[in-house]
């Protein structure tokens, strides 16, 4: 029996586009709903097993990837958005109707990802976005209850689709964590 890891990755992976402009992200209200546009192609995408980022219905793994703050803009229905957990690292900004996680942000200056906003690009009208290139927190899909005795189907499904699992985030994403903490502590200059 094949696992299932997300509507987006299942069928295959499409490549990005060639010179891709960005597009519009839109959560899943029929009417009035949040939209949000990217004015560019986004970075890191990947399947996430967390569980604080938003999934579809009936997915194991989120879809998420980084675009600079200075690229995205809430466009419609901005009221509609509410902060899922003040005290997380990320402050997922989610529909307070529909529940999808529009715009991921961290405020704290001295993270390594600063600047980078978390978006879900499932939610745009447009393809040629990136595509996902690894899974990370794949063991965290346990607590979100996924079968333990499955993991070893859910890594090889994974690797199947291309897509390394890791139970963090990919090496070079964990070498910036780690060269930020470097800076800041003064080991690196």
């Amino acid at each position: 029996m094949e696992v299932d890891i997300h509507p987006a990755v299942d069928t295959g992976i499409a490549p990005a586009a060639a010179d891709f402009a960005g597009g519009t992200l839109v959560c899943a209200c029929a009417t009035d709903p949040v939209t949000v546009e990217l004015a560019g192609q986004t970075a890191h995408n990947h399947v996430c097993g967390c569980t604080q980022c938003w999934k579809p219905a009936g997915a194991l793994f989120s879809q998420v990837a980084v675009i600079g703050r200075d690229k995205v803009k809430i466009t419609a229905n901005a009221d509609k958005l509410q902060v899922v957990n003040p005290a997380a690292t990320i402050r997922r900004h989610a529909c307070k109707v529909c529940g999808v996680h529009m715009v991921g942000r961290i405020d704290n200056d001295k993270h390594a990802f600063y600047g980078l906003d978390f978006v879900h690009t499932e939610r745009a009208r447009e393809t040629g976005w990136a595509p996902p290139t690894f899974a990370a927190f794949v063991s965290s899909i346990i607590e979100s209850g996924a079968d333990p005795e499955r993991m070893g189907a859910v890594r090889a499904r994974l690797m199947d689709l291309g897509l390394p699992p890791y139970d963090c985030l990919s090496p070079p994403l964990m070498d910036a964590i780690a060269i930020n903490a470097a800076r800041l502590s003064g080991v690196l200059k």
